[in-house]
């Protein structure tokens, strides 16, 4: 530990005891289509089911309800059902799922600094034709 003043000695002590919150992380938006469904969700809005499956790209119908299930049961996503035929049903980012944002954020930032990846991005364009 580089610091060693008294309140900053605690609070790293207490930092260290505490158990990591990676894993707990990863389960809540890991995964291929947890991440692409918050990604929609946060910086394109609102988005029905059907938005949502065609921006997803091989994804199946029960693995998008799959995954929008967990996020709303998570807290990450809300779902709104409107009472008419056939039932429209729209997805949103709650507030917790916004505030992830910064996280999608820093990992464009990342991208940016790796040049020698850039490759990947064009391979998947590509790909998608």
């Amino acid at each position: 530990m580089l610091q060693t003043t008294g309140m900053t000695k605690k609070v790293s002590e207490e930092a260290e005891e505490m158990p990591c919150p990676v894993p707990v992380v990863v389960d809540l938006i890991g995964g291929k289509w947890k991440l692409l469904i918050l990604q929609i969700l946060i910086f394109h809005g609102t988005k029905r089911f059907g938005e949502l499956r065609k921006r997803l790209d091989g994804v199946t119908q029960t693995m998008l309800t799959n995954q929008l299930r967990s996020l709303e049961a998570d807290g990450l996503v809300s779902r709104k059902i409107y009472p008419e035929v056939p039932p429209r049903v729209e997805y949103s980012a709650t507030k917790a799922g916004m505030d992830l944002k910064p996280v999608f954020e820093a990992m464009h930032h990342w991208w940016e600094q790796q040049p020698q990846l850039h490759h990947r991005l064009d391979e998947l364009v590509a790909k998608l034709g």
